[in-house]
């Protein structure tokens, strides 16, 4: 199962305070131990919403609604990590481990990523066709 953590903004990483170096050290540890177990796909920290924008979509319309900061702090996502793990008893087991070295508080959210056969027949052979060779061209990039 592929899932998707997010690591939840705060105060100082919306205030686009950078970690320390124990933060640093701390991830950097977790990051290796998610790598050595084949669990890590991708994972990257995101720069405060005041540096986003969000655009609004209504039929063929696409309007810039505002530029950050965004409100309401604790629904902004600070940072993620994608993994593949067999379940989501094993996500909450890896979740428990992220390090918290200055005893801050976050919080996480744990979400599975769909598959082709969530989508049953509407994923038709054509489109997964298509899913695929965008895939292969993803990997060949990288």
């Amino acid at each position: 199962m592929k899932c998707m953590v997010f690591m939840k903004a705060n105060a100082d990483s919306e205030a686009g305070v950078l970690p320390g170096e124990q933060v640093l050290s701390a991830m950097g540890d977790f990051n290796e131990q998610l790598n050595q177990a084949g669990i890590l796909l991708s994972g990257e920290g995101l720069k405060p919403s005041s540096e986003g924008v969000r655009l609004a979509f209504s039929g063929d319309g696409r309007v810039l609604t505002s530029d950050g900061p965004f409100a309401e702090t604790k629904e902004i996502v600070a940072g993620y990590w994608l993994w593949e793990v067999p379940n989501m008893d094993a996500a909450v087991e890896w979740a428990s481990r992220i390090p918290n070295p200055e005893g801050d508080s976050f919080e996480v959210e744990i979400r599975p990523l769909y598959t082709a056969e969530d989508f049953g027949e509407t994923f038709t052979q054509e489109l997964r066709d298509q899913e695929e060779r965008l895939r292969q061209k993803l990997t060949d990039r990288h």
